[in-house]
């Protein structure tokens, strides 16, 4: 066990479940679960929080149910999933003409170009969550991934911004700072659900992931290496459970429950002559449901999102013959029979189930490696990638340090001193302060991510 990584939280507050989970990196970079609460969620709708009493009581449940799991857990601080039909996002270019020529390109500065990016306008009511640098240019020299020690006048990026809604963010603010928890950073769900069930080389042949939550389906389209389209399309598993029990007259409870044991995306697959028998209410006769006519229904509405992904895609340029590694189908939605299937029929691509068990150490929970958890534990991979960003920032720092008169005495006197370690405190000072100009998904996504992979397969060879 590696006592000296943070133990670092994931909060996922869906619109059908509120997921609590705590991991901490092993020595082989790999995540340990140490905790882990769920319960169900009333509060929010199509992922975003409309009642947050409901949700705030959803958050202490899970939270519990997570101490209830490991009661040596403290949770403080956590790192939340945000999505919902508000989020959108925009393509940006930025640049900035350097003082220092003579000089390497710093962190310092591609950290002040994303920085300036925050200054964008967008319209009123909406918010910047997120800056994310695609690929940069220096000078004339273009789709450099990380421009840190390169030489030249003139360095700019092709930026993705990603805005919500300000109320619907200071909602789900409330709702965790009223759980007497701390909001770390706000991540937008198809980010960590991307991050939980992607490897090195999916990035680099070009993939969609598409996570079917409870309430939206989320969408995070990658393109040699680097993020090209994000987007949230506001239906999810809830729909589909709603669309039953209408469409066949039977309960909510009901409908969910036809939906998993016995429903398929793919009418064509569902046997003709199998009826499902549901009990009648308060001495009614019972209702007998055709199964073909359950698969009718689930198709449709499943055939709708898959559209929306489709359109999405064209709209990149980055359809059928683009994206070589095809659509990874991740959240509970992705465990429907014959998705797969129907998804490979309808946008034209390969298509797998993305389990996030990438990065999660053997011995897990089972429960945990289902497509329903790709979120929390990839906000767990974000915090992760955070602290090493900060990290590594902090160590520059303290390299920079001008050596005390009182350390330089006692060399002369040939006296050694042992260098004073840096504390706790002091590291959390440093690592508020730097995250600021660390809003570039996952510490700068393509060299961030990607030597995190390595780190995992030099040591897995």
């Amino acid at each position: 066990m590696n006592h000296e990584q943070p133990i670092i939280v994931g909060l996922d507050i869906g619109t059908t479940k509120i997921a609590a989970i705590a991991g901490r990196k092993n020595e082989y970079g790999k995540l340990e679960i140490l905790g882990f609460g769920r319960a169900n969620s009333n509060g929010v709708k199509h992922g975003q929080v409309l009642n947050i009493d409901e949700t705030i009581k959803a958050i202490r449940m899970a939270l519990d149910n997570c101490y209830a799991s490991n009661p040596n857990l403290d949770i403080n601080e956590v790192y939340v999933g945000i999505a919902g039909h508000h989020i959108k996002s925009l393509q940006t270019r930025g640049d900035i003409v350097r003082q220092n020529t003579e000089e390497e390109i710093t962190r310092k500065e591609i950290d002040q170009l994303i920085a300036d990016q925050f200054k964008t306008y967008i319209p009123a009511g909406d918010q910047i969550i997120d800056v994310i640098p695609q690929e940069f240019t220096v000078d004339n020299f273009q789709n450099i991934p990380n421009p840190i020690g390169y030489g030249g006048v003139k360095v700019g990026a092709n930026f993705h911004i990603i805005t919500g809604d300000k109320n619907a963010i200071r909602n789900i603010n409330r709702a965790v700072e009223k759980s007497n928890l701390h909001t770390k950073d706000l991540v937008l769900q198809p980010l960590a659900s991307a991050a939980a069930v992607m490897g090195q080389e999916d990035l680099e042949a070009g993939v969609a992931i598409v996570d079917i939550g409870g309430g939206t389906t989320d969408l995070a389209v990658f393109y040699e290496g680097i993020l090209k389209h994000t987007a949230v399309i506001p239906f999810g598993g809830e729909n589909i459970t709603n669309d039953i029990k209408t469409g066949l007259g039977v309960l909510k409870t009901q409908a969910e429950q036809m939906k998993v044991q016995f429903g398929s995306a793919l009418s064509n697959e569902a046997k003709a002559n199998a009826y499902i028998t549901i009990p009648g209410l308060r001495g009614m006769p019972a209702k007998e449901i055709s199964v073909k006519n359950l698969a009718n229904i689930i198709q449709a509405r499943m055939s709708e999102i898959m559209d929306f992904v489709t359109y999405h895609l064209k709209q990149v340029g980055l359809d059928s013959r683009m994206l070589n590694g095809g659509v990874v189908l991740t959240g509970g939605g992705s465990q429907l029979r014959h998705l797969i299937q129907l998804t490979e029929y309808i946008t034209g691509l390969n298509a797998r189930i993305g389990f996030p068990t990438e990065h999660l150490a053997a011995g897990h929970i089972e429960e945990l490696a289902k497509p329903t958890y790709s979120t929390c534990i990839g906000l767990i991979l974000k915090g992760y990638s955070d602290y090493e960003h900060d990290r590594k920032e902090f160590e520059r720092e303290y390299r920079r340090v001008e050596i005390p008169d009182a350390l330089r005495k006692a060399e002369a006197q040939n006296q050694s001193v042992a260098e004073p370690e840096p504390t706790e405190e002091v590291l959390q000072q440093e690592r508020v302060r730097n995250r600021k100009g660390v809003k570039d998904f996952w510490g700068k996504f393509k060299d961030g991510i990607i030597d995190l992979f390595k780190e995992e397969e030099d040591q897995t060879l």
